[in-house]
């Protein structure tokens, strides 16, 4: 396997089936009042940027770097993409990521996708705006400051409900598995903050108006998304040279020695991110990704043309 698994993404069998359905529930009540905002407040120019962020995260994610004790993160960007989109489109954005990740690459289970799109994509998207709101008006360096804070807390909470989540599931006894994983998920969290401030800070540069801090031209739209494309494939070009070592969920598994609860998918379609005939090779990796970010960002411009708001 050329990279580790994506962090906080629950394998089936880690939960049980009566938590696993509790954290659907909650998702799809959710994601109804998600799906509710966005139709009325959707625009033009979100649908084409709904697309490319999803494109974006859902490559960023494939490239883990390492951090302390042979342990690895990656971005999750749920306050990314809340930033940019608000949070209703951003959690929608953050469910077709995630989503697509089960399905289609098996990376993460389907019983257990209520649970993982709540812990990564609804929590995240809700942390990362409410935070980004309450300092609208402020300084550029406030504002950057709030979203690195953000961006941290977003990873934090996202490893906290996960660790509940497998405590209530009887998996792991609290008091062992919440300074694990919050441990752990601490160092991410700073990889996360560094990526998220880096990312809004260029778009803060190059595109205000994306943030509500501008006005905005169709061709300057336009360019903008054929960059996002564009950077999006780069990320994808790199992602076979992105970390091997396990994921934060992953390491607290085989630390406190429930890794072998976790059940491989009932069938595969592009398992671990290669192409299946072509094996665990770097050319694999890159199509698998380029596969992905054209099918996320379809599957979102697709969704937003159907929630767009009718004037």
């Amino acid at each position: 396997m050329l990279f580790a698994p994506t962090p906080l993404h629950i394998p089936d069998g880690f939960l049980n089936v009566a938590v696993s359905v509790i954290c659907w529930i909650i998702t799809v009540i959710t994601l109804s009042l998600a799906v509710s905002k966005t139709n009325k407040a959707l625009g033009e120019k979100q649908i084409p940027l709904m697309g490319i962020m999803a494109a974006f995260i859902f490559a960023a994610q494939m490239i883990n770097f390492p951090v302390a004790g042979g342990t690895s993160g990656h971005l999750l960007g749920g306050v990314l993409a809340a930033v940019v989109l608000g949070p209703w489109a951003g959690m929608l954005v953050m469910t077709a990521v995630i989503a697509l990740q089960a399905i289609l690459f098996q990376d993460g289970g389907l019983l257990v996708m209520g649970a993982n799109i709540l812990n990564m994509g609804l929590v995240t998207a809700a942390i990362g705006y409410g935070l980004y709101r309450s300092v609208m008006g402020q300084s550029k360096a406030v504002k950057l400051g709030v979203i690195g804070v953000a961006a941290w807390l977003s990873v934090m909470a996202g490893a906290l409900f996960t660790a509940l989540q497998l405590w209530l599931s009887g998996t792991s006894q609290l008091q062992i598995v919440i300074p694990a994983m919050m441990g752990v998920h601490a160092l991410i969290g700073i990889g996360e903050a560094l990526v998220t401030v880096s990312a809004i800070s260029f778009i803060m540069q190059t595109r205000p108006d994306l943030l509500g801090e501008g006005s905005e031209s169709a061709q300057g739209s336009r360019n903008w998304i054929f960059v996002g494309g564009l950077v999006a494939l780069l990320v994808v070009l790199i992602s076979p040279f992105a970390s091997g070592d396990p994921d934060g969920l992953e390491r607290v598994a085989e630390d406190i020695g429930f890794i072998s609860a976790g059940q491989d998918a009932p069938y595969s379609i592009i398992p671990d991110y290669t192409i299946p005939f072509l094996g665990e090779t770097a050319l694999s990796t890159i199509l698998a990704g380029v596969v992905g970010i054209i099918v996320v960002a379809a599957i979102m411009v697709l969704i937003g043309r159907g929630l767009k708001a009718k004037v």
